[in-house]
């Protein structure tokens, strides 16, 4: 039993065959370009700021992710020696850059499944703060330098831990840190004015699907019968299909599509939950927006 998920017995019989004949993620990963209208994103993060609530895109981002997840379960599964598990968790890394020696690090966010945008951002914020820092020294850190240390031990200690990992006995402190065990790989490419990519999934770990945001481009669109240019923020998303069927994942990827158009519909938790097993609840950082409506109204009422 890993301690980082449960396995999925009632998947289909040819999706427990599949990862017998491509047992290895970079065997079965599938690329796709997903594309949203930036206005969209953008008008919502303004209109939020002017009412004092502070979003970003890559919050709109995540929390549409997070929402689609919360709907399509089979997006936060893995397979690992050809078993297909159900993440006990929902986590996101990213590589953040610190200031200065422009050096870099990778940490993980954890989600929950009733997160609403706000709680997305407040999570996504303390995360950046945490470790944006120059001298910011998180678990990953630490591990590398552990590695480091001693000559000649990493090849030895990769090695044990990818053998370990296939067995489900890789310590849970060393899963904790590591950038290739969770459940998606978020990079935002155009904060440092680059398109997007396909990047490759990993063959070690559990994470099935990397989402690489790029610089906005203009694409023709017909709106009213005319074509316009309508500029768009595009996504490079790789997945590994050993964990769904197409027609499950065309479903998700329409609904991350409506969601990044319509941030609208993140303000609050989902009205249902669909999951292979229950989540471990986490702490909300932020209201709802019935309980900002309220809060305002109470505020006038003093007045």
């Amino acid at each position: 039993m890993r301690s980082d998920g449960k396995l999925v017995t009632d998947v289909t019989a040819m999706y427990r065959l599949f990862p017998y004949i491509t047992p290895e993620r970079n065997d079965s990963q599938n690329m796709i370009n997903i594309s949203c209208d930036y206005n969209a994103v953008h008008d919502y993060v303004n209109k939020k700021r002017k009412e004092g609530i502070k979003l970003s895109h890559m919050s709109v981002v995540l929390a549409a992710y997070v929402r689609t997840v919360s709907q399509h379960p089979f997006l936060n599964r893995f397979v690992v020696n050809c078993k297909v598990y159900a993440h006990n968790t929902l986590t996101t890394a990213m590589v953040v850059l610190r200031p200065g020696d422009k050096n870099e690090t990778m940490g993980k966010i954890k989600f929950d499944l009733n997160d609403t945008i706000f709680d997305v951002d407040q999570r996504l914020v303390k995360y950046v703060e945490e470790n944006a820092q120059a001298d910011s020294n998180n678990s990953l850190d630490k591990l590398m330098k552990a590695l480091l240390a001693v000559p000649g031990l990493v090849r030895f200690a990769i090695w044990l831990f990818k053998k370990l990992d296939k067995l489900g006995l890789l310590p849970k402190a060393i899963m904790d840190a590591s950038p290739f065990h969770e459940s998606m790989v978020f990079t935002n490419l155009a904060s440092i004015k680059t398109n997007y990519i396909y990047h490759h999934i990993y063959n070690f770990g559990t994470c099935n699907a990397i989402l690489a945001m790029g610089n906005t481009v203009d694409k023709p669109r017909i709106v009213k019968g005319e074509q316009k240019l309508v500029k768009e923020i595009p996504f490079g998303l790789v997945m590994d299909e050993r964990i769904g069927s197409g027609y499950e994942f065309a479903m998700a990827f329409a609904d991350l599509k409506n969601y990044l158009e319509h941030p609208e519909l993140l303000e609050n938790p989902p009205e249902e939950l669909k999951y292979d097993f229950p989540f471990p609840t986490l702490s909300s950082r932020f209201p709802t927006k019935q309980q900002i409506k309220e809060a305002k109204k109470a505020e006038k009422a003093k007045k």
